[in-house]
């Protein structure tokens, strides 16, 4: 059975609730847990030509963010009584399927949980599907929270 969880989280409702059905999970189990956040800088750095101190700004409010994402998720978990770790990838271009498949395999995991917003048509187009793109590059199972 699964004992070494790792979930992506976002902060978002759905990665929300993937949270808390790996922390049951884990629970039944008695298994460990895994958390990871991608801080992504390159949002920051695309804004074109502008003031570097403003740059600056933003990927230091983008940075603040990012740890409470993961402080918030971290918190919840060590409340539910799940033992869990916390990493806060910062990667400048990586794609998260990317560094989610390095992360399970790095950190051993047996499962992967992740949320998934269920987007179509256009708005799938437009904005990507980070599940999607776990599931394919996953080195071990996935189970996709809606």
């Amino acid at each position: 059975m699964y004992k070494r969880f790792l979930v992506p989280v976002d902060g978002s409702e759905t990665s929300n609730k993937a949270l808390v059905t790996a922390l049951q999970m884990a629970r039944d189990a008695g298994g460990a847990m895994r958390l990871v956040h991608l801080e992504n800088e390159l949002a920051a750095l695309g804004i074109g030509d502008v003031d570097p101190s403003i740059v600056e700004e933003l990927l230091e409010l983008g940075h603040q963010a990012a740890q409470k994402v993961i402080a918030d998720a971290t918190a919840i978990a060590e409340s539910a009584g799940v033992a869990v770790e916390s990493h806060l990838v910062t990667a400048m271009g990586e794609r998260l399927g990317d560094v989610v498949a390095r992360e399970a395999t790095d950190w051993n995991a047996d499962l992967i949980v992740v949320g998934s917003h269920g987007r179509r048509g256009i708005g799938r187009v437009l904005l990507g599907s980070g599940a999607e793109q776990i599931m394919r590059m996953a080195p071990v199972p996935v189970l996709v929270i809606r």
